[in-house]
């Protein structure tokens, strides 16, 4: 499917003219960033402190109340995000050191994460190097070449319940603690990752010391968890959708791979607040220095844009079964499409 832009052209054509497009939506205003800091650590802390209270009212209702802000803890990664993209602050120093603070919180070394979150934005859609910073997705063919092991783990690699419920709490609370993808890339990925250790320790001790263990139990692993969880289903769904993009290489183009395969995921409005509108993803993926609180304004200036890559809620739960990249069709397919295919086991 082809849309039509604001200047005629073909979104294949007009991917790179984005970009000249987008780049007077890139300045942040301090203003605002520090406005959406507050209205973000303020509900935050504000829960975590009735969830406390609520404990002697309510093992349950504390626990509601920590489930609930896991949704803050989403937006306070958007932030961090931003900062990893240089979009938030005009002070680079500034940003930098605010997203390792937040990292703390999100359990997510900023340094780290900033460098494999850029090799995913300088990769995403090339078959030719995947593996860091994405979903493993396998080709219809690579799938069938393997062995039956092979295929065996890959399935259950995909299965919901490790995608979505065991993947998101191993990804944040025991991946995160080491600096997979660059253990080999210097010391500053290790000091990255063994600082945000130590002040996580701190934070738990703290936890431990002035409440026990039952804090911990009923507010800070719910809240973290269902943070994790939410911020994976998410990133699965901006870019594991039927017509998304990939390509080898040689037919490789990174502003095509942007908008074409990511999507845009239509959330209600409070949702796309409390996610900081990560669900623009295909403009965050053209031009990625746009704060998160401007994506709208792109939406608002550009049809086009606003109408391209759509993905609702409804539809987003169908691309859960979507497994392998058939390179004939350009399409994710199910294991069922491809067994009935391709009569792949």
């Amino acid at each position: 499917m082809t849309i039509e832009t604001d200047v005629g052209m073909t979104r294949q054509e007009s991917a790179r003219q984005w970009v000249l497009t987008l780049a007077r939506y890139r300045e942040p205003s301090t203003w605002r960033s520090v406005f959406e800091l507050a209205v973000t650590l303020v509900p935050f802390v504000f829960l975590w402190g009735l969830a406390w209270v609520a404990m002697d009212v309510s093992p349950w209702l504390s626990l509601a109340i920590a489930v609930l802000n896991g949704g803050f803890l989403v937006r306070i990664f958007i932030i961090q995000h931003d900062c990893g993209h240089a979009s938030y602050l005009h002070n680079r120093t500034a940003q930098d050191w605010l997203g390792r603070v937040l990292g703390v919180l999100t359990l997510t070394p900023y340094d780290v994460w900033k460098r494999t979150h850029a090799i995913h934005h300088q990769h995403h859609g090339n078959l030719d190097h995947r593996g860091i910073g994405d979903v493993m997705t396998l080709t219809v063919e690579e799938y069938r070449a393997r062995s039956v092991w092979g295929r065996m783990t890959y399935r259950l690699y995909r299965h919901p319940v490790v995608l979505f419920v065991l993947g998101p709490s191993y990804l944040f609370i025991l991946q995160n603690r080491l600096p997979f993808g660059l253990m080999r890339s210097g010391w500053r990925y290790w000091i990255s990752a063994m600082g945000t250790n130590a002040f996580i320790a701190i934070v738990v001790g703290l936890i431990l010391w002035l409440g026990g263990l039952m804090p911990l139990l009923l507010i800070y692993i719910p809240t973290s968890v269902i943070g994790a969880t939410i911020g994976v289903w998410l990133f699965y769904v901006q870019h594991q959708f039927e017509e998304t993009h990939w390509e080898k290489s040689k037919d490789w183009q990174v502003h095509d791979a942007a908008l074409e395969g990511s999507s845009h995921y239509q959330l209600p409005a409070p949702l796309q607040w409390i996610t900081g509108n990560i669900g623009v993803h295909h403009v965050h993926h053209l031009y990625s220095r746009i704060p998160f609180y401007r994506l709208t304004e792109v939406l608002r200036d550009h049809r086009a844009l606003a109408e391209a890559q759509k993905l609702s809620i409804r539809e987003s739960l169908v691309c859960v079964k979507l497994n392998l990249w058939d390179e004939k069709t350009r399409k994710l397919v199910s294991f069922r499409e491809a067994r009935q295919v391709y009569g792949l086991a």
